[in-house]
């Protein structure tokens, strides 16, 4: 498999692995990824304000566990996901068993979920799940993102690409020998899903006070080029495309492009402070139309707004839509999330 070949790619969809290493939740890292994402709610930055929603510590930031979902996913696409120029994120799905709090020692596990073809393209779904020390699923992930092959862009990106990403970076799986595949299946395990986040009263409005229709305060956030290396380093995203204006430029873009799951992060903290407990939201999916574009003399503002969709009686929750503008453009085709209301 030297290039993209879906037939082939399909066979390996259910290829699982765990990560050996546990991953400890460190309370600076938390604040150091709510700063990378705007995300000021006192409970990710202060251990009172947390203990007082009924958190142990510090809360991570809904869209946290991209980052350390992009390092153990590395591996897939370095060798088993490969025959690809470059990947651009699509689609995103974050489901809040219980939140995650500094402290924390995950398991965090990888699948290869699905692949299909779409107008001729190769969507391709990553699934992670952070399990605790006691076997209880808290977190899972679904991370959708489209395989652009080397008939899509300038064909002297790769050498390009060579020259500026980090020395241990391999994401298109480059001298990959394909004879060193081997499919790995997860266990037929039973699944715990912990029930942390439905067992406590969350810090948000009384149901009874949110009607459907009423609209979210809209909110302005600010990107310049020094918020995408900022975020690059944090969340472990180390695509050129956001940082590099001349490869970005040859992979078809105007000029440098935000993260999507920047944008998505931004977006998780706009709600998460009109609900007033980021641990109060069970799941967010965020499906992207648009990249911002975030030009070196005048950065990105992106306007982010909300509307409350759907009420639920029975579970005391809601489903907020939550739109994101920049550049006049739409860059959310559809995001909702879902709310638990006190």
């Amino acid at each position: 498999m030297t290039a993209a070949d879906s037939s082939t790619l399909e066979s390996r969809v259910g290829h699982y692995y765990a990560m050996e290493d546990i991953y400890q939740v460190g309370r600076e890292k938390l604040r150091e990824f709510a700063r990378a994402v705007q995300d000021y709610h006192p409970a990710h930055w202060d251990v009172a304000a947390a203990a007082e929603l009924g958190y142990s510590d510090v809360v991570a930031p809904l869209t946290f566990t991209s980052a350390p979902a992009m390092a153990a996913n590395r591996r897939l696409f370095e060798s088993v996901v490969i025959g690809y120029e470059m990947y651009l994120q699509t689609e995103e799905v974050f489901e809040q068993h219980r939140p995650i709090v500094a402290g924390d020692e995950l398991h965090i596990d990888v699948e290869l979920s699905s692949v299909r073809r779409f107008a001729g393209r190769d969507l391709i779904t990553v699934t992670n799940t952070f399990t605790d020390t006691a076997g209880e699923r808290v977190h899972t992930l679904h991370t959708t993102v489209v395989g652009v092959t080397a008939e899509d862009v300038d064909p002297a990106i790769r050498g390009t690409a060579q020259q500026v990403m980090m020395h241990d970076v391999n994401l298109a799986g480059i001298d990959y020998s394909d004879a060193d595949y081997q499919k790995t299946v997860r266990p037929a395990d039973e699944v715990l899903i912990s029930q942390g986040g439905t067992a406590r009263t969350p810090g948000t409005p009384c149901f009874d006070d949110v009607k459907v229709g009423d609209e979210l305060p809209v909110h302005h956030a600010r990107l310049s080029r020094g918020d995408l290396v900022n975020y690059a380093g944090v969340a472990c995203d180390a695509n050129p495309l956001h940082w590099d204006e001349n490869l970005a430029k040859m992979a078809g873009q105007p000029d440098v492009i935000a993260h999507g799951m920047l944008t998505m992060g931004l977006g998780a903290a706009f709600a998460s402070t009109w609900t007033g407990d980021p641990g109060a939201v069970t799941r967010y999916a965020v499906r992207l139309s648009q990249p911002v574009v975030v030009s070196a003399a005048e950065g990105a503002d992106i306007e982010y707004s909300g509307r409350v969709k759907s009420l639920d009686p029975e579970t005391r929750s809601g489903v907020v839509i939550v739109g994101a503008k920049s550049g006049g453009r739409k860059i959310f085709g559809l995001a909702t999330s879902t709310v638990r209301f006190s």
